[in-house]
């Protein structure tokens, strides 16, 4: 199979996952990148060995690159989305696909006027860890889920962010920035949310940054810093989200999941590996095996010392090979739309203090191939 040719706009922090993981790919090749500060993209062309095109606009243009990846702030997502699709590409975006559901609504729409297709990050839920976990519901272990929870809990960005400021905005805060991770591998798990029930609130209203170059520097918060949501899923089960950047300390696990004839444990899904436990019934918690499954061995090393499995960029590869097998691509626009608005949904119904019903649907991404890599892509 013939790489696919693709460009990058926005070359911050994010953009070394995604300049790393298109080196070791055979099914793209980075063409050139692109960022408002022709610096910035000066630099990582330099790093990674790729072009740095002189504009966004040029690399637009540029008639050899099919799919261009967005990697800008969450706040000019939907404006350079648009571009993208205008420009008559193929669009890649990081989480959230936008800002707001309308404007991911909108987007959808002149895609398909325009014959371009649309996905976007997280891809975690393609990882071995939640492919395990999609096999063992899909094989009947846990019999009807019908309750579970989701955490995720923590102090924030600002300690270790050079530029923490975008996560306290509109666009950013933990129900955007990580509540991708958890409701997509819920809907990758359970499929589609039907209402939102939620409470929300600002914990502190301003944060010190700690990390450098900016120690000191004070940011206002203007985003719902904690989350506590209930998920009425389509298939009758009901999980209960809590995201924070409150929170010091917690023992809680990423999921766990109860099913009438057994229980699960899910790692986290900000990673595409770790140990499932499932309890059937009676018996005691006992791993899930997730080496036949691709995209399961550690490759980067945490602040923390942890070894994980990060193939952040998996969801793009699988686009790409999907384009050209004319076939559905597993992150697509609808499924990211979908949990834009489940998101969005927890936010009002934390305002307004009621049930949200869902307006969209989605299905299920298909589960992968058993395999060790990309190559389960071509199956």
């Amino acid at each position: 199979m013939t790489p696919i040719t693709i460009g990058i706009i926005g070359c911050g922090v994010i953009s070394d996952a995604y300049l790393k993981g298109a080196a070791r790919s055979a099914t793209i090749t980075v063409k050139s990148v692109a960022d408002l500060r022709p610096e910035a993209a000066a630099a990582k062309a330099a790093e990674y060995g790729v072009a740095a095109a002189p504009s966004v606009a040029a690399l637009l243009a540029d008639p050899a690159i099919s799919i261009v990846v967005n990697l800008t702030v969450p706040l000019a997502h939907a404006a350079v989305n648009r571009a993208i699709v205008a420009a008559g590409k193929h669009v890649y975006a990081e989480k959230p696909l936008c800002a707001s559901f309308a404007e991911a609504r909108d987007l959808l729409r002149l895609a398909a006027a325009a014959g371009v297709r649309v996905g976007g990050a997280p891809d975690t839920f393609m990882g071995a860890a939640h492919q395990a976990c999609r096999r063992a519901i899909d094989a009947g272990r846990l019999g009807t889920i019908i309750a579970g929870a989701a955490t995720v809990l923590s102090h924030g960005m600002e300690h270790w962010h050079p530029n923490p400021d975008f996560f306290f905005i509109k666009g950013g805060g933990p129900i955007l920035d990580l509540g991708p991770y958890y409701v997509t591998t819920l809907v990758h798990l359970l499929g589609p949310v039907a209402r939102v029930a939620a409470t929300t609130c600002i914990g502190n209203p301003t944060r010190t940054i700690t990390s450098q170059p900016r120690a000191g520097e004070t940011i206002t918060v203007a985003i719902e810093t904690t989350a506590t949501a209930i998920l009425a899923f389509a298939s009758g089960a009901s999980i209960v989200l809590t995201a924070s950047w409150d929170v010091w300390k917690n023992k809680r696990l990423p999921f766990e999941l109860y099913g009438i004839d057994g229980s699960l444990l899910v790692p986290d899904p900000n990673f595409f590996g770790g140990t499932p436990e499932i309890a059937e019934k009676g018996a005691d918690w006992s791993p899930l095996p997730i080496t036949d499954h691709p995209f399961h061995a550690p490759n980067r090393t945490l602040r923390d010392g942890r070894e994980v499995a990060d193939y952040r960029i998996i969801g793009l590869l699988d686009m790409a090979a999907a384009i050209q097998q004319n076939r559905p691509h597993r992150a697509s626009g609808e499924l990211t739309t979908h949990v834009l608005e489940v998101l969005e949904a927890i936010t009002t119904a934390g305002a307004e203090h009621r049930w949200v019903a869902l307006t969209t649907t989605c299905d299920r991404p298909a589960p992968l191939p058993l395999g060790t890599g990309e190559e389960v892509f071509a199956s």
